[in-house]
């Protein structure tokens, strides 16, 4: 069997592209990578399709070294982890379909039939408003999910709790004030209060704060007992977040915006976060997400994913989570729509906060082609 073609596409609503491998003998396989189709159109055919056509797809671990090691010096700067992610796993799940068995037994066998889900939410309108968060809470806790686990950053506080126009996403060694973290705990204070203790909560930031703002952070938020703070200081490692960790009163996290495992590395063996968040479609695909994992777990760090693709990387995750011993929980998008319930034709199975991992060949996944092609983004071509 040898590698015949590497394709993209991209959906409506999503900032992501699906990737297909196809193959002389007909098998195919689907992968997620975290860039817009043209994107990682362009770095297919003018990098990865001279690598991988006419290669052997089952060699999945020789295929991940050639993309992400096997470069010279000025060849790096085509190496673009996205479209490496996307690629491995489309070749996880084209590996899947040949044996007929599915991506997590392919791995290591299960250590769980389930995987846990969290979601993303931004809390009500007014943070000052009592009865708003009793009506969210209810909402939230009402779902036909039956999410366990919610996440949510202060993004709304803006302009009634804290300041209009306070927040900056990215930017770096960014403060807060006492009065404003004072308001801070008042918000996720009253959350705890409408929620009750039987859901989880996670505190969501983007690597905007400075070390004093992100410990205060911690300690304002620590009176709801949130799982873990995540994303508090700028993306790279430092020996501050070895600070944050040994200082903060609740768990800190990081990783979603880190690739390889050399990103993940420092954090791991200078013990510079509790909780490691790396992303499936981002960080280097089943392959790569597996070697971080594995690190993470000589260290005793448990590991979470960090998911805002379609159901491809759903799905992805939920093999990945089913075959790593030292997983916890996901990120998902489903209650935002976007095609999960119906671009293929097995759909999505999730109850009491829990994805089922499907038994099905590969993924477990049958796209709709009419769907996709009703769904594409505008000006998207078909497959190219």
């Amino acid at each position: 069997m040898k590698i015949t073609a590497l394709k993209a596409l991209q959906l409506r609503n999503h900032g992501q592209s699906l990737v297909k491998v196809e193959t002389d003998e007909g098998v195919y396989g689907l992968g997620e990578a975290g860039a817009p189709g043209p994107i990682v159109r362009a770095h297919l055919k003018d990098y990865f399709e001279q690598r991988l056509i006419g290669q052997d797809p089952l060699c999945i671990e020789k295929l991940y070294a050639v993309m992400t090691k096997g470069v010279s010096q000025w060849q790096a700067r085509y190496v673009h982890m996205p479209t490496v992610s996307g690629i491995d796993i489309a070749l996880w799940d084209l590996a899947g379909r040949v044996f007929e068995r599915p991506v997590s037994e392919l791995l290591t066998g299960r250590f769980r039939d389930r995987i846990a889900l969290y979601v993303n939410t931004g809390g009500p309108d007014d943070w000052r408003d009592t009865a708003g968060w009793r009506d969210w809470a209810a909402r939230e806790k009402g779902s036909r999910y039956g999410w366990k686990t919610l996440k949510l950053g202060f993004e709304r506080a803006l302009g009634n709790l804290l300041p209009a126009g306070r927040y900056e996403g990215g930017r770096p060694g960014t403060m807060l004030t006492q009065t404003e973290l004072a308001a801070i705990r008042r918000g996720y204070e009253s959350c705890r209060e409408a929620l009750g203790w039987e859901t989880d909560l996670i505190v969501h930031c983007h690597n905007e704060w400075d070390l004093p703002t992100a410990l205060g952070l911690a300690e304002a938020v620590a009176p709801a007992k949130p799982l873990w703070v995540e994303d508090p200081m700028p993306v790279m490692y430092t020996d501050t977040w070895r600070a944050l960790r040994e200082q903060s009163p609740v768990r800190i996290m990081t990783g979603e915006k880190l690739e390889l495992g050399s990103e993940f590395l420092p954090f791991i063996v200078n013990t510079g976060v509790h909780v490691l968040h790396p992303d499936l479609c981002y960080a280097g695909g089943i392959t790569g997400c597996r070697k971080v994992a594995d690190l993470a777990e000589l260290y005793y760090i448990p590991v979470v994913l960090h998911c805002v693709g379609s159901l491809v990387q759903l799905l992805a995750g939920g093999h990945f989570g089913a075959s790593v011993r030292n997983f916890v929980t996901s990120e998902n998008r489903i209650p935002a729509g976007d095609l999960f319930e119906d671009m293929s034709t097995e759909g999505v199975t999730v109850s009491d906060g829990m994805l089922d991992v499907p038994r099905r060949p590969g993924l477990g996944i049958t796209l709709v082609p009419e769907v996709l092609k009703e769904n594409r983004l505008p000006g998207e071509p078909w497959w190219d």
